[in-house]
């Protein structure tokens, strides 16, 4: 797990995704301050609440681009997508602001709080 954590630095830019057609930055932290989306523990973006079709286009180009990169970075390092995804999840956990939605394996959809870390034990 020490060396997948040296990969969060090429993921690091996946918390504010890049301009496509199909992808508005805006939009998806707009959705994430209100609550509709949030980070996941498997690297990937979620939805808390069912989602608009615009929505759902936003957040696919999102993930699509993620499990790109989280492949691209896999193949390089010898390791599964999975894993990369999951050393990701670590970081973008890590930045998450107050009242931001996050996911676990354990405990499903929770809120972001003052005093509660969202970052998983393993993460190190």
């Amino acid at each position: 797990m020490k060396r997948l954590l040296l990969l969060v630095a090429a993921v690091a830019s996946l918390a504010m995704p890049a301009s496509a057609p199909a992808q508005d930055p805006e939009k998806i932290i707009a959705a994430k301050r209100a609550g509709q989306i949030g980070e996941r523990y498997d690297g990937y973006v979620g939805y808390v609440i069912t989602p608009s079709v615009t929505l759902r286009r936003q957040v696919d180009a999102v993930n699509i681009r993620r499990r790109s990169l989280y492949s691209g970075l896999a193949a390089r390092k010898g390791v599964s997508p999975e894993e990369v995804g999951i050393t990701a999840a670590c970081s973008l956990l890590g930045r998450l602001g107050p009242g931001d939605y996050y996911f676990t394996a354990q405990n499903g959809w929770q809120r972001n709080a003052p005093g509660r870390s969202p970052v998983p034990a393993y993460c190190g």
